[in-house]
């Protein structure tokens, strides 16, 4: 079964340096039908305007994952790390016993980013950082890992049985994934339009998928989504 949550329908607050959708209930917006799907709780669509950014700040307990569509985010943590973010990155944060990290546009204009929460699978563990990039052949018409369990094939790691696939379609074109019996799945269109198993989904469109084997993404026009295998 395919759900599709339309994007019109997720919290929304706009705070002047920062436009931002949730897919599921965060901060200021509560909804008890949308508090997160299996190990997935939260996928803000953030837009931070020009000198934006968010002040040092803590988490504890949660598998962060930072997806650019454009612009640049500068990094820093209490674990020493500082870095840029931009379109191709993945940036995964691993919060365990506790880390405060700040977060600023490093763009000369909007940035536009998908930030994630993935609930770890045990809490208490060491914090964590890493980070990797994919080049537009890695991910133009094809499903391409970038978070999983064990880290395999290039993919950053993340404490949850829970892998994160990306890809950028072209219009017409088709990729598709195997669930395996038990397994759930949630798409995320950030750019443009596309059709899951014959669904038509437009940009800011989630889905949840349960009970489905087979699935097929075909892009409308060019499309950038992400696609959640989880527990």
């Amino acid at each position: 079964m395919i759900t599709v949550r339309p994007a019109e329908e997720r919290g929304h607050a706009n705070h002047g340096w920062l436009d931002t959708w949730h897919s599921f209930s965060f901060a200021g917006y509560h909804d008890p039908a949308h508090m997160g799907y299996s190990a997935l709780r939260v996928i803000n669509d953030d837009r931070v305007a020009k000198g934006g950014g968010f002040a040092p700040h803590p988490h504890r307990d949660m598998e962060i994952i930072t997806y650019i569509l454009h612009g640049a985010l500068a990094h820093k943590d209490s674990m020493g790390n500082g870095s840029v973010i931009r379109p191709g990155d993945v940036q995964r944060m691993s919060a365990g016993t506790g880390v405060v990290h700040s977060e600023f546009n490093a763009h000369d204009g909007e940035t536009r980013l998908l930030q994630i929460w993935i609930l770890p699978k045990l809490n208490g563990s060491a914090p964590g950082y890493e980070q990797k990039h994919y080049e537009e052949a890695d991910l133009r018409d094809k499903l391409r890992l970038v978070a999983s369990p064990d880290g395999h094939d290039g993919s950053v790691r993340i404490q949850q049985d829970a892998s994160l696939y990306s890809t950028r379609l072209s219009e017409a074109a088709e990729v598709s994934h195997t669930l395996a019996k038990g397994r759930r799945a949630y798409l995320q269109v950030a750019k443009g339009e596309l059709q899951l198993n014959g669904k038509h989904l437009k940009e800011g469109d989630g889905a949840t998928i349960e009970g489905e084997s087979a699935l097929t993404l075909k892009g409308v026009q060019d499309t950038e989504a992400l696609l959640f295998e989880l527990p």
